[in-house]
């Protein structure tokens, strides 16, 4: 009987062993994440709708409506970082801890929407020591915070390429196309980058310096440095930026 207990027990435990990306994937504030791109995106194609013939902009809704239909993006994401991060457990450790769970919160308090109104304009100069100007300058060489910038500015910037491309077959087709993309990728991080210190500082303002030394850690170690790089992969897979809305599969349900 007592045998019995384990394997039943074992067997129970699998689908938990074998869901951590899951659980990383929800520890780390994706979801909530994917929910303000969302509210990003709607926003965004409200600026459209007074600029835009009715068919074209009724094209550019359904367009990245479904380019960035929720359970798509969602499957995109999931489906890269469990092929680009070799071993969860370290970064899923990290972000349930408390310090962790501190840090995603900051996360999302900055990408919400009435605090991206508020600093639409630009953030405000934010004031600290050397020691703590020291610790985000470390946290802005380890974080790819610019290279998830521009996907993001170039996924909600290019909302209506699809819809141009489908009344204009080739506008934006072939190599041009592409090469204007990375120019504009490389803009963006080199726009990012410029005051990626002063946004950090802000972002990260609720965090104490030992706390922000500790997450410095995280980020400059093996396991971070893995976990960063390969949530940079499974960001730029669920806005499938450059790719034709055609060639995204459809998800049922989303």
């Amino acid at each position: 009987m007592r045998a019995l207990c384990v394997v039943l027990l074992s067997l129970l435990s699998l689908p938990s062993l074998a869901d951590t990306y899951l659980q990383l994937y929800q520890s780390a504030g994706w979801p909530q994440q994917r929910a303000h791109f969302l509210d990003a995106l709607n926003a965004t194609q409200e600026r459209y709708r007074g600029s835009l013939p009715p068919a074209l902009y009724d094209a550019l809704v359904n367009n990245s409506n479904r380019r960035f239909a929720p359970l798509a993006m969602d499957r995109r994401a999931q489906q890269s970082l469990r092929q680009s991060l070799a071993d969860p457990a370290p970064a899923l450790a990290f972000f349930q801890s408390p310090l962790g769970r501190k840090v995603v919160a900051a996360e999302l308090l900055a990408t919400r929407s009435e605090q991206l109104a508020r600093y639409a304009n630009g953030l405000p100069r934010s004031e600290a020591d050397a020691t703590r100007r020291l610790l985000i300058r470390h946290l802005a060489q380890a974080l790819p915070a610019g290279e998830a910038g521009a996907e993001v500015s170039l996924a909600l910037a290019g909302v209506a390429a699809d819809s141009l491309s489908q009344m204009m077959p080739g506008l934006f087709g072939g190599d041009a196309a592409q090469t204007l993309l990375d120019s504009q990728r490389q803009r963006l991080v080199e726009q990012i980058a410029s005051d990626l210190d002063n946004t950090l500082l802000h972002v990260y303002r609720e965090l104490s310096d030992p706390e922000l030394e500790q997450f410095v850690e995280f980020a400059q170690s093996s396991a971070g440095q893995a976990y960063y790089q390969a949530a940079l992969a499974a960001l730029r897979a669920s806005l499938a930026v450059g790719q034709p809305a055609s060639s995204l599969m459809p998800v049922q349900g989303s």
